[in-house]
């Protein structure tokens, strides 16, 4: 039985781990739906859990259950165009050196308003700022800034995920640092992603800003959908086959091993007919947070797909989106 969710703000995550960690919307089993259902096999040697092969690279590779990726993909299409002739071009600001090293901001009229960062997924891969206007044009209607970041993907950097962190890292301190340029407020910079976004969202998460003469609060708040916080299960699946993963890869970019430095609250989401492998890292990451004391939610979504889940992050009224609105104080009235 799910249970009713219920108003998300960062005063709720304080007092929820104050109170002893995280608070799960959802504490069923995973019940994702494969497409279409697997038929009887013999199962092989397990090689990470009680997983075989074929469990942990189906486990990685969402379009086993989720039969509608390309079609919640051209309904993106369609949408953005749209959201484009409403909220016009972003102004497009270079945070480093590199053609692709730029943010896409999307201006909320409002003086002083607060800020969100956008981190895209698409299995390290693919996905460029530009396609996701749709996302921006709620929250700058609501009066919040959109920074949308782009980054080089693992095809790019010779299957290389440390370049792309070091990029979504910059991209946040540019942000922090030339937020008042944009009408933006330093103060209140929040973080949403989805799928290998928040895999790179959950590494800027752990980020020893400190260290670079920021404060270690910078982000007051992340909602991260359908993420991967523990690279080691994903280095033996298929996608070892265009990302090279190394020990130090598995040790420095899991948050779940760096647990300690978090000090945003974070909502963790994942939809109910997502892979078992999914369902499972955001439930233990979650519980990993709450473990520790940290200001964590969990969202287990019914009814909602990898891509679905995504989706949401542009629905003011549905599961990331909501989650995001609430944090950022945008559900008024």
């Amino acid at each position: 039985m799910h249970s009713t969710p219920r108003k998300i703000t960062r005063r709720t995550l304080v007092a929820g781990a104050a109170a002893g960690g995280a608070i799960a919307f959802a504490g069923a089993p995973a019940h994702a739906q494969r497409c279409p259902p697997a038929g009887p096999r013999t199962k092989g040697p397990a090689v990470f859990r009680d997983l075989d092969q074929i469990d942990i690279d189906e486990g990685y590779d969402n379009d086993v259950y989720a039969f509608n990726s390309r079609t919640i993909n051209e309904r993106r299409v369609f949408n953005n165009r749209i959201a484009l002739s409403v909220i016009g071009k972003p102004e497009r600001v270079k945070y480093g050196e590199a053609e692709i090293e730029r943010v896409d901001i999307y201006k909320a009229k409002q003086p002083n308003a607060p800020v969100m960062i956008f981190i895209h997924g698409g299995s390290w891969r693919g996905g460029r700022a530009e396609q996701f206007t749709v996302y921006a044009e709620p929250f700058v209607k609501a009066g919040a800034n959109f920074v949308v970041v782009d980054f080089t993907n693992v095809g790019e950097t010779n299957g290389d995920i440390f370049p792309m962190v070091d990029q979504v890292r910059r991209a946040v301190a540019w942000t922090y640092r030339n937020a008042k340029r944009f009408g933006g407020n330093p103060d209140a910079l929040y973080l949403i992603s989805r799928s290998s976004g928040s895999h790179l969202a959950s590494c800027i998460l752990i980020t020893e800003w400190e260290k670079q003469g920021l404060p270690r609060n910078i982000l007051k708040g992340a909602v991260m959908g359908s993420g991967m916080y523990d690279l080691a299960p994903v280095r033996l699946s298929k996608r070892s086959s265009f990302v090279k993963f190394t020990d130090a890869m598995v040790e420095q970019l899991s948050a779940m091993r760096h647990i300690d430095k978090i000090h945003t609250p974070a909502v963790i989401g994942v939809g109910a007919l997502e892979t078992p492998e999914f369902q499972r890292q955001a439930r233990e990451f979650a519980a990993a947070l709450k473990a520790a004391g940290k200001p964590a939610e969990l969202i287990v979504a019914p009814g909602y797909n990898h891509y679905e889940t995504g989706e949401t992050i542009g629905q003011p009224y549905a599961v990331l989106g909501r989650a995001a609105f609430d944090m950022m104080g945008l559900n008024k009235g």
